[in-house]
């Protein structure tokens, strides 16, 4: 009993110590830390840690980018993340994109695809802006992917074109 109690602690100390190795430090602080042996230079300032905002995913070349950005709505509450960018087939350009709204770490979430041009770029959320909130968004038909629909289809299904 003592051998199976003390296995089972020790496999969740390996377990919770892989989870910690994964976590990442905050984005930002004021002021690097120093060492404590050696103190800074007479006359010198601490170099602070500057913040290099974002790009804007819909500018770079590389699209799969887009997926998993932020969005806030017009209250500058998180709404949910960007869950898919859809294409126009003939152009080959950016048409809409599908915004998962509510639900938690994507399960229960509300897919709604949004025309490209509701959304701004807000560099200091690094992080898409629309003009609504969560409920609006609720309100909204919710987009199914077309391989995911149980009935229909999101592209229209060709004929095949019969002769004569």
């Amino acid at each position: 009993m003592r051998a199976t109690s003390i296995a089972i602690i020790s496999a969740a100390a390996l377990l919770s110590a892989q989870a910690f190795a994964q976590t990442t430090p905050p984005a930002t602080t004021a002021v690097p830390p120093r060492p404590a042996t050696a103190p800074a230079p007479a006359g010198t300032v601490p170099a602070a840690t500057v913040r290099t905002q974002a790009v804007n995913p819909l500018t770079m070349e590389d699209v799969s980018k887009i997926t998993g950005t932020n969005v806030y709505g017009s209250d500058d509450k998180k709404i949910g993340d960007i869950s898919t960018v859809l294409m126009k087939p003939d152009t080959r350009r950016i048409d809409r994109l599908v915004v998962a709204a509510g639900g938690v770490l994507g399960v229960g979430s509300h897919h709604v695809a949004l025309p490209v041009d509701q959304f701004t770029w807000d560099a200091s959320k690094d992080g898409f802006k629309i003009a609504k909130t969560t409920d609006d968004l609720k309100a909204m038909p919710e987009w199914k992917s077309p391989s995911t629909a149980s009935t229909g289809s999101a592209v229209p299904a060709r004929t095949p074109k019969t002769s004569g």
